[in-house]
């Protein structure tokens, strides 16, 4: 378990989650970039390869600066 800036602990598994969930990306190394990301600040990622995003609102609803979604 890593340690959250905020000093909380983590209870998702940010790399083996983000692994499997790019798994089958055509890009692996940008998602597992952006999943991470979105892991950290979310402590959350959606079960599956895709989609699923219903379960984790934050990491649904996070954008970049052009308004596209972050999280893959």
């Amino acid at each position: 378990m890593t340690t959250a800036p905020s000093g909380q602990a983590h209870a998702v598994d940010c790399g083996s989650a983000c692994s499997y969930r790019c798994s089958k990306s055509s890009r692996p190394n940008l998602c597992n970039r952006a999943c991470n990301t979105c892991c950290r600040r979310c402590d959350c990622v959606p079960p599956g390869t895709a989609g699923n995003e219903e379960v984790c609102p934050c990491y649904a609803n996070m954008t970049t600066h052009n308004g596209r979604h972050k999280c893959p």
